[in-house]
């Protein structure tokens, strides 16, 4: 579940949770982060990160894929599935496109290959954090329909007769590029800028659209919304 805003002068700096059986990399990055301007909390394994998210509030999650016992991969899953919509960027010393799109599919919302440089780290936390933020008031469109749910940029929320659908930052930020200009093509490299993430792959994007397909589409494998346009991209056909 999404988890509760802390109200306290502290929370103004973004609270990242940092995920690494490594000691030294782990403090390094929390070292490097805090200098940064970030609140930086350390957690050796899963079962201390999900100790810290039950306990406190993160803004986004930096979380290693090979731990001793569960698996970064394995916990991505796990949150997902208890509805924990956590931004998470996956740290990973497997850098080939299968790897990358193994935690795409788990619902990690980046992925940054090692080694890697800090700078890049922070960037791209940077990224996310700002894709998560809800949009100013004067640049948003208005709810877009999709059959019996409502999508509202504003708040970027998809909401439907079972309450709050459930989305990822990476699902919000797609939809939200859709639902901004609907009924119109958008190339996977536009997508992709749109996002955040211009070196992202065309596989990549496909598969954070197989997941959002799964959240707003009755039969995901029939899509009605969010239609592909071959050699061209995406659509989203709003309506009922």
């Amino acid at each position: 579940m999404s988890q509760p805003a802390i109200a306290d002068s502290q929370s103004e700096a973004p609270h990242l949770l940092v995920v690494d059986d490594d000691a030294r990399l782990r403090t390094l990055l929390q070292r490097f982060l805090a200098e940064q301007g970030f609140r930086v909390t350390g957690a050796a394994d899963a079962a201390a990160a999900r100790h810290a998210l039950a306990n406190m509030f993160f803004d986004l999650v930096v979380l290693d894929v090979m731990m001793p016992g569960e698996t970064g991969i394995e916990l991505v899953e796990s949150l997902r599935r208890k509805g924990q919509d956590v931004p998470i960027l996956m740290l990973t010393a497997r850098g080939s496109p299968d790897d990358r799109i193994a935690g795409l599919e788990a619902g990690v919302d980046d992925y940054l290959a090692k080694p890697f440089d800090p700078r890049e780290l922070a960037l791209r936390i940077r990224t996310i954090l700002r894709r998560a933020a809800p949009p100013p008031v004067e640049t948003v469109a208005g709810p877009v329909q999709l059959g019996s749910r409502w999508f509202d940029p504003q708040r970027a929320e998809l909401r439907g007769p079972e309450g709050v659908v459930r989305l990822t930052g990476g699902e919000q930020a797609l939809l939200a590029a859709l639902a901004a200009r609907p009924n119109e093509i958008l190339s996977r490299e536009e997508i992709a800028e749109a996002l955040g993430t211009p070196e992202a792959g065309e596989r990549a994007i496909d598969v954070q659209v197989t997941r959002l397909r799964r959240k707003i589409e009755p039969d995901p494998r029939e899509p009605r919304f969010v239609q592909t346009v071959r050699h061209r991209g995406y659509v989203l056909r709003p309506g009922l």
